[in-house]
């Protein structure tokens, strides 16, 4: 029996906090420090093995990524064998403080490596402010394609722009309005998205006090993760909302170019194009793995008003960069009934072009 993709995630995740719990635990708690035989090094071993073998693969499986580079995985065991110092008490550690040690090596050189592609990113950005300024692209686009021509194959330094695109819209954007084009479509105004992603912060700043005013007195190191965490959570929902206020869809006449917030973008060219879906009980039916959607979703169900089904996959950027290529994009806008004849008018032209 195969087992559905999200299952496996979801069990992945399981067992990651599975071996993370009980190894804190075995070492933190009444129950397992009595449970520790005389001779301990054995099951030190076996933590260290869990955190810095297990635990990394099981993130891995979480995130449906075996794909990445291997560096990553590299950074999973180094980050392992820091944290097993953490959790594991300096008494029973003291025999392994090499192993600490080598993952503090480890991740210095990878902090070297990053910090040399930092530094060619600082020294192309005056040509990529010039290749963003003489585009008529949304930003979003102009900023990748000018990143794309300077580091094709550099996965660290689109996760880095990814992340600077964050705070500049968090930040940085205030003073701008939305476009108002004719040939431009907002994506969320038929929805209380952003009125339910404000509710998120909200949530957020309310858990972040609470839990950091709790654990403060009892690990003073994990409420400082979990503050970061929390405000890394609160610019990122900030910014992907101007994001989306500020970038909405835009038909020129040989393609598309669309994004929702931060989260994901993509080019579609009409010559890319097969077919237009607007069948209601179509567009009603489960949309597959392959389909991505472009629909702001809230508390109410919603369906799209049209699907585009492609002659290939063609590639989306998700958030941090990451690349995925789709078969179908499933699109709702707030004037549906404009935007369908446009789609029409431009996919029409195209197969004509073609015929030509």
């Amino acid at each position: 029996m195969v087992l559905h993709k999200k299952t496996v995630s979801f069990v992945a995740l399981f067992l990651l906090l599975l071996v993370i719990s009980s190894n804190y635990g075995l070492y933190h708690s009444s129950f397992g420090l009595h449970s520790l035989p005389g001779d301990f090094n054995g099951v030190v071993v076996g933590s260290i093995i869990d955190l810095s073998l297990v635990a990394p693969l099981l993130f891995l499986a979480w995130q449906r990524k075996f794909s990445l580079k291997y560096f990553i995985v590299i950074v999973l065991m180094a980050t392992g064998l820091i944290a097993a110092r953490f959790i594991i008490p300096s008494e029973y550690f003291a025999s392994f403080q090499s192993v600490m040690w080598l993952g503090v090596g480890i991740e210095g050189l990878l902090i070297l490596f990053e910090l040399s592609l930092l530094f060619m990113l600082v020294k192309n950005v005056p040509p990529i402010l010039r290749r963003i300024r003489s585009s008529s692209l949304p930003l979003l686009f102009s900023f990748s394609h000018a990143i794309n021509e300077k580091f094709p194959k550099q996965p660290f330094i689109h996760v880095l722009c990814s992340e600077m695109l964050m705070f500049y819209y968090a930040f940085g954007t205030w003073k701008k309005q939305p476009s108002t084009e004719g040939n431009t479509f907002t994506l969320y105004k038929r929805s209380s998205f952003i009125t339910f992603q404000i509710m998120i912060i909200h949530a957020i700043v309310i858990e972040t006090l609470g839990l950091h005013w709790l654990l403060h007195n009892t690990s003073i190191i994990l409420s400082i993760v979990l503050l970061i965490l929390n405000i890394y959570s609160i610019v990122f929902f900030i910014g992907d909302i101007q994001g989306l206020r500020l970038n909405p869809l835009r038909v020129e006449d040989d393609c598309i170019y669309i994004s929702f917030g931060l989260a994901k973008r993509m080019e579609i060219s009409f010559k890319d194009i097969e077919e237009i879906v607007e069948d209601t009980h179509i567009l009603q039916q489960k949309i597959p793995n392959t389909t991505i959607e472009f629909i702001a979703r809230d508390f109410e169900k919603v369906y799209p008003d049209l699907l585009l089904i492609l002659k290939s996959p063609i590639e989306a950027t998700l958030f941090m960069g990451i690349k995925k290529k789709y078969q179908q994009v499933a699109i709702r806008v707030d004037d549906p009934h404009v935007f369908k004849k446009i789609v029409k008018e431009r996919l029409e032209k195209a197969q004509r072009d073609e015929l030509i």
